[in-house]
């Protein structure tokens, strides 16, 4: 991406894209595993939500200066989200998956849009350039707001996958 709006574009574009699916299922189907995975949408959405945190807290030092304030993942276990993934999307399951689906809906909706407010409020130079903030390790800032959003995307078709639909289709009730 090579601009601002394009980035911003793309991450409400997911967004809706989420949200159609979402208000076209009953909670029960959200709430059910989806095959070939044992989660079901919810814990989808709680594990996007996880993740996403660590994309709030770059934006959100990105406006206020300073480092990011990333989210502890676990008191139990010592996790580096960017050494052991596995690890930590099991913990993340394993912290969420008793959550109730209005509350990881409302986290979760929160945080995209909080993401996306935050997106809008850095300048576009500031985002886009690759030497402006040393704790992305030479990427820029937008590296990290394409990347919730293919976070998003990739299992979004997944899931539509798993259903044997078109990635623009709703999954069948």
């Amino acid at each position: 991406m090579n601009s601002k709006k394009q980035i911003i574009t793309m991450l409400e574009e997911e967004f809706s894209r989420w949200e159609e699916l979402l208000a076209s299922m009953s909670e029960e189907q959200i709430t059910t595993p989806q095959p070939p995975s044992s989660m079901s949408i919810k814990d989808e959405i709680a594990h996007l939500w996880a993740w996403q945190q660590r994309s709030i807290s770059r934006n959100e030092a990105a406006i206020n200066g300073g480092e990011p304030a990333y989210p502890r993942w676990s008191d139990s276990v010592d996790l580096d989200p960017e050494e052991d993934v596995d690890q930590t999307n099991a913990w993340i399951y394993e912290t969420y998956r008793d959550k109730p689906w209005q509350s990881v809906y409302t986290d979760w909706r929160a945080q995209y849009l909080r993401l996306v407010e935050l997106s809008e409020a850095i300048p576009e130079e500031d985002l886009l350039d690759p030497g402006r903030y040393a704790w992305m390790g030479g990427y820029p800032l937008s590296e990290s707001l394409m990347g919730s959003c293919e976070h998003h995307e990739e299992h979004l078709e997944q899931l539509l996958a798993g259903h044997g639909q078109n990635t623009n289709m709703k999954l069948d009730e």
